[in-house]
């Protein structure tokens, strides 16, 4: 077996365990799980931002994105195709949605926009700022592509219990920044990380 096929299959295998331990956190959720991620985004106010609207069981960051609107641009992405970076349209809270792909929710009219900072989901995250995503790479080329024209700050918003103690990772995956979680914020650093817990 090559190690390109050694490490398709690690991955496999991570996403698997991450979504049985998203499962399990996101049933066991209460309100306010977006507490922490309302206040990381307090100190970047009026920086444009993307969110996401959440599919399945992923963590909600629509509280903290309502926030975020009343002081600046706010978008949401737009898948346009298999292999290309997505796009991004700009949200409002009460503006009308349609169907988008995967079953994530889109702005009904198109306004893009481009983010500097991406608030990411993901299905496992490390301590050194590794990503687990569903496998079709999209925030991966999207961060690759933002980070060649500006500073561009990525978030990951999970459940603590989507924490793994290492993710196996490519030449093409692209890392957080940050990783806010319910309870905690962590700012990897090299090849580890500083963990801030008020």
């Amino acid at each position: 077996m090559s190690d390109v096929e050694d490490l398709a299959g690690a991955k496999v295998a991570a996403r698997h365990a991450g979504f049985a331990r998203r499962q399990a956190a996101h049933d066991m959720a209460g309100p306010g799980t977006a507490g922490r991620l309302s206040e990381v985004l307090a100190g970047y106010r009026g920086v444009p931002l993307s969110g996401y609207m959440p599919i399945r069981t992923e963590i909600d960051p629509l509280p903290a994105m309502s926030e975020a609107a009343a002081h600046g641009a706010v978008c949401v992405p737009l898948i346009v195709g298999q292999g290309q970076p997505l796009q991004f349209s700009r949200w409002e809270p009460e503006a009308p949605l349609r169907d988008g792909p995967f079953g994530a929710r889109v702005p009904a009219v198109e306004d893009l926009m481009e983010p500097e900072i991406l608030i990411v989901p993901l299905v496992a995250f490390d301590l050194n700022g590794s990503r687990l995503g569903y496998g079709g790479g999209f925030y991966d080329r999207t961060l690759e592509r933002l980070r060649r024209i500006r500073a561009t700050l990525a978030i990951g918003f999970a459940y603590d219990a989507q924490q793994s103690d290492g993710l196996p990772v490519d030449a093409t995956d692209q890392p957080l920044d940050m990783i806010v979680t319910e309870t905690r914020v962590l700012q990897p650093a090299g090849g580890g990380s500083r963990l801030f817990v008020e």
